[in-house]
């Protein structure tokens, strides 16, 4: 099965404790970004209001008992793009979204077969599905066993750090 639209929201309105996000991507071309990486990249910054959707929904989420997480595997040096999107992730940490990186620049990726994917109380799938240039095919309804996905976070977790302490060492 396939979510889009309003399937899409009540996947994530639906959950009771977690959402989880695995990202192996350097680049996610999704329209409703391309004006606001386009302003990035001619110098603007990306404001706390640019991102104020996501940041309202990540805190009413977080107010009501649920938790937001993601890792991000990332390869330096940083695509453009992942320029653009760790400045939205300062703002969405503030709202209380878990985001760590997962750096495998210099060592093997724990994970590298491993296809994006959010995963809703540690039960429901959902892949996402891209093109090799980061295009958005679809998001598809996993039926199988969530044992797998489960495994993949807790690797995740246990080899990424802190979205906040990662970048303490580019800021530097």
């Amino acid at each position: 099965m396939l979510l889009a639209g309003e399937d899409w929201r009540k996947a994530f309105d639906a959950m009771q404790t977690e959402a989880w996000r695995l990202e192996t991507l350097p680049v996610y071309r999704v329209p409703q970004e391309e004006e606001a990486v386009r302003r990035f990249l001619a110098g603007e910054p990306v404001t706390r209001e640019a991102t104020q959707p996501w940041f309202d929904r990540v805190k009413a989420y977080r107010d009501s008992g649920r938790a937001v997480g993601r890792v991000h595997i990332i390869a330096r040096p940083l695509s453009d793009y992942l320029r653009f999107e760790f400045e939205y992730y300062r703002h969405n940490v503030e709202a209380g979204e878990d985001i760590r990186i997962l750096d495998v620049t210099d060592r093997p990726n724990p994970l590298e077969q491993v296809q994006d994917f959010w995963m809703f109380d540690r039960s429901r799938i959902v892949f996402m599905n891209y093109e090799s240039d980061g295009t958005q095919i679809d998001r598809q309804v996993y039926e199988g066993n969530p044992e797998p996905y489960l495994e993949y976070q807790r690797i995740a977790l246990a080899e990424s750090v802190p979205f906040k302490e990662y970048v303490k060492g580019i800021d530097a």
